[in-house]
């Protein structure tokens, strides 16, 4: 038999380099130059030297992981997270909370003049988070140690698959601050709780939840144990089995409260809500502040989920139109707006990545436009409505790349970008969540 020849892949493990960082890119890794090559070096922060082992070497960029700072930038920080050097769930504790900020708007600002080709940005002042426990809802991972021989509970350990317990979570509402070691031990005392896949935590403003996914059955027996301890942490338990349906009637519905605009806002444990209640208040704020409305628009929210903007926008405007491909979500918007007494804002369910033609929800009327899609943007949407017809548009994004690349699309349709800020929903992180405004010309 014919033996055909691969070449052996150069193994990397040992391959360390000295490198001399410039910058930072918008997922938190620090920037600098070999082999004539972009290198991305996680745990080195801008203007650093640093002796950084290479872990991957593609045609026109590598990876590289931070062993040992020689150099280090002033904003250096020492992370205040025991597990912050195995854990994947933050990547900028090192680095100085108010440089965090600083370092994602010239990031964003990179990416919008490779993009869009904007260079001259109006940045507003950048709303802010409180830099530990701001985190209403998380997902744990559960799976079994063969090493350890026990189910651990914790996250991803950073760049792998593998779990690495948890004993606290610094940046989790204070709520959940025994979360990790509570389940730790009650899932390592029943075997049956062993097919427990992971954990979904989410606060309500009077409610602690914990949805518990399992792709075995459970005995009454057991999860009645469970609800029982659990209620001692004042965790709600929600059990979800092998289906995807979070059945949680038998308790009072979840709802968060916008003090600001006095409205009340009911999901549920399988809907999207922001992670951040403060900086999710102070955004909407920002919203109705940037757009001005005068009371005669008919404004169109797309991606509207529960009804987050369209509602604290339907005080402010004629109409809204709010669409949104979930139906669950849709449905939620609706009784939302029958909850806070609003009769002007009407929800569709609609699958926005499809062909927009007929859609019964479009008007030639509507002239103010509100984005805030997924990670992939708003693309689809940009290139098929009539974008001339709108005189404002503000988009909320969650991914400062498809941001920039949808911008040039706006602009290309006539608008000016008037405002853009960063909103620090996630500090600690690579996420960044930023808020533009753009007005026709």
């Amino acid at each position: 038999m014919a033996q055909i020849f691969k070449a052996k892949k150069k193994s990397l493990a040992q391959h360390s380099v000295v490198l001399d960082t410039t910058s930072m890119d918008h997922q938190g890794r620090a920037i600098a130059k070999y082999n004539n090559k972009v290198c991305f070096v996680t745990g080195a922060l801008p203007n650093e030297q640093v002796k950084a082992r290479i872990v991957e070497s593609k045609a026109r960029y590598s990876s590289a992981i931070t062993q040992r700072v020689i150099k280090a930038n002033d904003s250096r920080r020492i992370p205040f997270c025991e597990h912050y050097e195995q854990c994947g769930g933050c990547q900028l504790q090192h680095l100085d909370a108010t440089q965090q900020v600083i370092e994602k708007q010239t990031a964003v600002a990179q990416l919008f003049n490779k993009f869009a080709n904007l260079n001259e940005l109006n940045w507003q002042a950048p709303l802010l988070s409180k830099p530990i426990h701001y985190r209403r809802s998380a997902r744990i991972a559960v799976m079994f140690d063969k090493a350890a021989k026990k189910m651990q509970v914790g996250y991803r350990a950073r760049g792998s698959k593998s779990i690495i317990s948890i004993n606290k979570c610094e940046v989790l509402n204070p709520a959940f601050s025994n979360v990790f070691t509570f389940f730790d031990e009650i899932i390592n005392k029943y075997k049956a709780l062993h097919s427990i896949s992971h954990l979904q935590l989410c606060q309500s403003d009077q409610q602690n939840f914990v949805v518990i996914r399992h792709t075995k059955a459970i005995s009454d027996d057991i999860k009645k144990q469970v609800e029982q301890a659990a209620n001692s942490e004042l965790y709600l338990i929600v059990w979800q089995g092998e289906s995807d349906e979070i059945n949680h009637s038998h308790l009072a519905m979840p709802f968060y409260y916008l003090k600001e605009q006095n409205l009340t806002f009911e999901f549920g444990l399988n809907n999207f809500i922001q992670v951040n209640a403060d900086v999710n208040q102070a955004m909407l704020t920002q919203a109705v502040n940037w757009l001005d409305l005068k009371g005669d628009e008919q404004l169109l929210d797309l991606f509207c989920g529960i009804g987050n903007f369209s509602l604290v926008f339907a005080q402010q405007v004629k109409t809204v139109i709010g669409v949104e491909g979930v139906s669950s979500a849709v449905a939620l918007a609706t009784q939302n707006a029958h909850t806070n007494s609003i009769t002007n804002a009407h929800f569709h369910c609609f699958d926005l990545t499809q062909k927009m033609q007929n859609a019964p929800w479009f008007s030639k009327n509507l002239n103010v436009l509100v984005l805030d899609p997924s990670r992939t943007g708003a693309i689809a949407v940009l290139e098929q409505l009539p974008l001339k017809q709108f005189s404002t548009i503000l988009y909320v994004s969650c991914d400062p790349v498809t941001l920039a690349r949808d911008s040039a699309i706006i602009s290309k349709a006539g608008f000016v970008l008037n405002k853009i800020g960063l909103m620090n929903m996630f500090p600690h992180t690579g996420h960044i969540e930023t808020m533009a405004l753009f007005q026709q010309r």
